[in-house]
């Protein structure tokens, strides 16, 4: 746990045993009020131990604000208003007040703590040591002490102590700590593995990709601590109107002493008065209604797996018009896989087993689609010697049968084929066509592109569920191709822009604007400039480079694109309960000032009616703790 943090817990432990303690004095001069049963000396003591601790950390603070900043704190008001109440021998109130500004207070800290610690839990929940796979065997180091390239064993059970790709074995990971997701996700070689996520079965070797420093856990919490360092423009207007408001409060009430003198009242009563407007005019329930709401928020983002950079981008979110989507990677999987298998001689299986068995020693992504294909249909492939690679053209290679090729539409040329009518509808450029044959024969055909994400088009759907909402699609690759994508999701031609270079994003981004605020959500380093330039830039974070991410103001844990139309509901929702809160505040601060100046308000009616709006603000945003963000299954 870091020193600030430790920090942290300890202030709203104390803050917890003050309000404790300031309550129990409170409870006590209470007992002696009602039943009289205390000696006087027991109730004095009960009273001065109620005004030390529930006056004692305000006015520290209060005093602090007007030495380093210069300016006048609600804190300060809230003790002159308790001393002006005891002067006036209303003793009992003035605890009372103090009491319950100590309660909300402890509230409003501890709902403000809930968001750090929800994420920097998981700190706790990485392993000290991990198993190193080294020359000598596997040994057991330091987690801090693993370099990216270094690879480490996971038995069952296990944690994962870092960022890693696997590179043996295969088994189900429980990611629910990282992404929000309980079920359990299957990890074959290739997949990434985050930290803080469990092994539930199998053994796995997992190569080390990023240190500790920069790990998945390491980027949450770097992005909480700016969430709770950036301030919403509500809560910037909240501070400003609370700064300046408690000036007008402290100069209206010395003001309306001379007034309520002035109009006949006795000094004792005119100071009650003056006192009663104090309490009753103090804007605490407007400054923490808004600070209430958008922390429970972040926090209920985090556990769902959404992180906010800040108040503001959670404001910003629930205001978008035009939601622009990068394509590849974000929209689609960003893995390329076979569509279509066309064999012209033979059956399919046949066909498949030689152009996995010419793909065989490969690197290129559509070889490894053809060969994951044969995979999976549990197809040998075709031994192939004597494999050359001809660049832009494809792969010619000898089986037992003679020289055999596979490539594009240049490789068909080469070796005088020409397409067959059979395999001319594939060729339409939606799709990348890889062909097979024989010389001038050719054998057949297997079409692989990028697919749609399995959750794209229901997220695209909610969007547009969720009010007025434009949808954009952009993408650098060809027009045919996101034609194809467009279709799949259900967008019309007039969504879909296809071309485009990093700049033409920010464009087309700048256009959108005019219309409303736009959102940019996208996971590659060419979508960087694009997420900078949006109101609200999304990042698909656990897939998506370190540079997108820093780019954006939210991140999306998980690979699932329904959590963003689920925190555009919960930013709507927190946006909501902004404007409960402030009615709130408001209607109570204006109806109590006005039963003060002009219908004798009791100072004890004042001080319940001040701090149970305050209190009802806080418990008010604290609902949206109880409603994390969750996609609609």
């Amino acid at each position: 746990m870091s020193t600030q943090s430790h920090d942290h817990e300890e202030d709203e432990e104390a803050g917890l045993y003050l309000t404790v303690l300031c309550w129990a004095g409170l409870g006590l001069a209470a007992l002696h009020a009602f039943l009289q049963p205390l000696p006087q000396g027991l109730v004095w003591a009960s009273l001065g131990l109620a005004y030390l601790t529930g006056g004692i950390p305000p006015l520290r603070t209060a005093l602090s604000e007007l030495w380093h900043e210069r300016r006048l704190d609600i804190d300060l008001l809230m003790v002159v208003a308790a001393l002006a109440a005891a002067a006036v021998g209303a003793a009992l109130e003035g605890a009372v007040l103090l009491a319950l500004f100590s309660l909300s207070h402890t509230l409003e800290h501890r709902s403000m703590g809930k968001a750090r610690r929800a994420v920097e839990a998981l700190m706790h929940l990485r392993p000290e040591t991990a198993l190193l796979e080294g020359p000598e065997g596997v040994v057991e180091v330091p987690v801090a002490d693993l370099v990216p390239g270094e690879r480490v064993i996971l038995r069952p059970g296990a944690r994962v102590p870092v960022d890693g790709r696997v590179v043996v074995g295969s088994g189900h990971l429980d990611e629910s700590t990282v992404t929000g997701e309980s079920a359990p996700v299957r990890k074959v070689p290739g997949d990434p593995v985050h930290e803080a996520t469990v092994n539930l079965d199998g053994v796995l070797t997992v190569e080390v990709l990023r240190g500790l420093e920069s790990s998945t856990v390491a980027q949450m919490i770097r992005l909480v601590t700016e969430a709770q360092a950036q301030k919403a423009p509500s809560e910037r207007f909240s501070d400003w109107f609370g700064q300046r408001y408690t000036i007008a409060v402290f100069v209206g009430s010395f003001l309306s002493w001379f007034a309520f003198r002035f109009i006949g009242h006795a000094p004792g009563e005119a100071l009650y008065r003056a006192a009663t407007l104090l309490v009753a005019a103090s804007p605490c329930a407007v400054v923490i209604s808004v600070p209430a709401a958008i922390l429970s928020a972040l926090s209920a983002a985090a556990r769902g797996g959404v992180l906010f950079k800040g108040g503001a981008a959670l404001e910003g979110l629930a205001e978008v018009r035009t939601f622009a989507f990068d394509k590849t990677g974000t929209l689609t999987t960003g893995l390329a896989s076979v569509t279509n298998v066309v064999a012209l001689e033979g059956d399919e299986a046949a066909f498949l087993a030689l152009a996995a068995g010419l793909e065989a020693q490969s690197e290129h992504p559509i070889a490894a689609a053809i060969r994951r294909e044969g995979g999976e249909r549990g197809v040998a492939p075709v031994p192939v010697d004597d494999v050359r690679a001809h660049p832009s053209e494809g792969i010619t290679g000898q089986d037992a049968e003679g020289p055999v090729w596979a490539g594009n539409a240049r490789m068909l040329a080469a070796m005088g084929a020409t397409l067959p009518e059979t395999l001319a509808p594939l060729a339409d450029g939606s799709e990348t066509l890889v062909l097979v044959g024989r010389g001038s024969r050719v054998l057949g055909g297997v079409t692989v592109a990028d697919e749609p994400r399995a959750t794209a088009a229901e997220a695209l759907h909610d969007l547009k569920a969720g009010g007025r909402t434009d949808i954009l699609m952009m993408t650098g690759d060809r027009a045919p191709v996101a034609a194809r994508i467009g279709a799949q999701l259900g967008l019309a031609p007039g969504e879909i822009h296809a071309g485009l270079l990093p700049g033409d994003k920010v464009k087309l981004v700048d256009g959108a604007a005019q219309r409303g605020k736009v959102a940019f959500i996208g996971d590659g380093v060419n979508d960087a400039a694009a997420l900078a330039r949006a109101d609200v830039g999304v990042a698909m974070g656990v897939a998506g480079s370190e540079v997108a991410l820093q780019a954006a103001d939210v991140a999306l844990m998980a690979e699932d694109l329904r959590k963003l139309a689920a925190a555009r509901a919960l930013s709507r929702r927190a946006a909501g309960v902004i404007r409960q809160n402030l009615a709130i505040s408001i209607g109570a601060m204006a109806l109590l000032v006005t039963g003060s100046l002009f219908f004798d308000l009791p100072l004890p009616l004042a001080v319940l009616g001040h701090e149970g709006g305050t209190l009802l603000v806080v418990l008010n945003g604290l609902r949206l703790l109880a409603d994390p963000i969750r996609a609609r299954s």
